[in-house]
């Protein structure tokens, strides 16, 4: 990772591997924040240099606007993410709102670079061109947003029972959903890159219809893995080092 990667607000790499051959960008979910992926780096071997995106309104940006539409968004962050991706060949990973934002960050760099990533990893959401939440979080009550982040798991209880920190974090979850409540999916730019789908079965959001899908949005090879589990299936370490084998693999 280069120094000036390292110094930039949008990236966080807690494992900094110098001599990696290539670099995974991981794009954190609703709510979320770089440090979702502070263990990933060292869990993987030292071929692979993990690069967490670190949106404003959270953790060391929490101060910062946020954005709640995702075109603004994408034209931000690829200048920003341009500069340290012709270095070394680079692969993406998001979960929840980051595959939408990977997925699509990935058709920009196509349409307006030239490039994509080597490798594009999607969880947790199904092929955008299939979904449609028809019950939108982002304008739900303080209460009922609440009680939408118990349900949907992985949020940490001691933050859901601090009055204070949640009005202090609420507006940026709320804005994380508005710029996935109100994404559309347009017909356009075909992926050329391998597309890997995950999810939990017990994803209320999920069908295997609509993870398979993403399939549909590439002109390369296409692979889905379903684990045991609900939304934050990957947050336990056997079915997150079940995603590990895939990252690896695909750079064999």
């Amino acid at each position: 990772m280069t120094q000036t990667t390292q110094a930039s607000k949008w990236f966080q790499c807690a494992d900094p591997k110098p001599q990696a051959t290539s670099r995974l960008f991981c794009f954190h979910f609703a709510g979320g924040g770089a440090s979702a992926y502070n263990q990933w780096g060292k869990d993987l071997p030292d071929n692979i240099e993990v690069v967490a995106i670190q949106l404003p309104g959270r953790e060391s940006r929490l101060f910062e606007p946020v954005f709640t539409s995702l075109q603004p968004l994408l034209e931000t962050l690829a200048a920003e993410l341009l500069p340290h991706l012709k270095d070394k060949p680079f692969a993406f990973f998001g979960h929840s709102m980051g595959a939408i934002v990977s997925f699509e960050m990935s058709r920009y760099l196509k349409k307006h670079q030239g490039i994509q990533p080597t490798h594009l990893f999607v969880s947790g959401y199904p092929g955008p061109h299939t979904y449609k939440n028809e019950d939108p979080y982002y304008v739900k009550s303080d209460a009922d947003l609440i009680q939408d982040l118990v349900e949907l798991g992985g949020t940490p209880q001691e933050l859901l029972d601090n009055e204070e920190l949640m009005k202090l974090v609420l507006p940026t979850i709320r804005a994380d959903f508005q710029v996935c409540d109100t994404y559309e999916f347009a017909e356009g730019v075909l992926l050329d890159c391998p597309i890997t789908a995950f999810g939990g079965w017990a994803d209320e959001m999920l069908t295997e219809e609509g993870m398979q899908a993403w399939g549909e949005l590439t002109g390369g090879e296409f692979e889905m893995e379903m684990f045991e589990g609900d939304h934050f299936y990957l947050l336990e370490t056997g079915k997150r080092n079940a995603i590990f084998s895939h990252i690896i693999n695909y750079r064999k």
